[in-house]
């Protein structure tokens, strides 16, 4: 008995496949290509990291911002360091006490009063401070050419004694016209009696208070400071 049921044409058997291949390529077309991760690590980082875009990268210790140096202020110099600028220590000494040989006493006392207290003045007494061996002339030069100020004991052994004569003259042959740098202290003695030499310049007088050291003092302290 013939089956009621009639075979499909061997045509349409063929169309049906070939409409499924046409969906699978325009499906295939329309899908957008997949990056393949080079590694499983870095397939991971794609995954945790996030996108520069969303949020700002955190600063590690190697990209902290260093905050700004702020410049350290100048030091500026002060209290007894303001006499103590480059001026004052171009010279070994502040002062240079010329004297006789019978007053070295007194200069000792001068010596000591002018370098102690917070001025702590640099003197030069030449039996303390010259070189042993050295020439006594040229220890004289040496130390008057390194002092900013010279002090004069005018006593009448400074009178009597020639070689407190040419230390006056030096003393005024190496600043002729600087003010403030010889400074006369006259003791035990007159008025009159003030060398001609020193006529145009006032001299400390030692009869006074303190016998006059705390005048040399101040003189000195002034004329350092003109030094800036």
């Amino acid at each position: 008995m013939a089956s009621s049921t009639s075979s499909p044409a061997p045509g349409s058997r063929s169309k049906k496949p070939l409409g499924k291949m046409a969906d699978w390529f325009r499906q295939a077309l329309s899908r957008k290509p997949t990056k393949m991760p080079a590694s499983p690590e870095s397939a991971l980082s794609d995954v945790s990291q996030p996108s520069s875009l969303d949020s700002p990268p955190s600063l590690g210790p190697s990209s902290e911002v260093s905050p700004i140096p702020t410049p350290s202020p100048r030091v500026a110099s002060g209290g007894s360091s303001s006499s103590s600028s480059s001026g004052r220590w171009s010279k070994a000494y502040d002062v240079c006490v010329c004297h006789s040989e019978e007053d070295l006493v007194a200069a000792q006392e001068l010596v000591s009063y002018l370098e102690g207290g917070a001025a702590s003045l640099r003197c030069f007494l030449q039996l303390r401070d010259a070189t042993p061996g050295g020439a006594i002339v040229s220890e004289l030069c040496h130390a008057l050419s390194s002092s900013h100020c010279r002090v004069l004991l005018i006593t009448p052994g400074f009178l009597r004694d020639p070689w407190c004569r040419y230390q006056m003259l030096q003393a005024l042959s190496e600043a002729p016209g600087a003010e403030g740098r010889t400074i006369p202290l006259m003791s035990g003695l007159s008025r009159a009696a003030y060398p001609a030499e020193l006529r145009y310049m006032y001299f400390v007088d030692g009869r006074g208070p303190e016998r006059g050291f705390r005048q040399v003092k101040d003189a000195v302290m002034r004329y350092l400071q003109t030094l800036g």
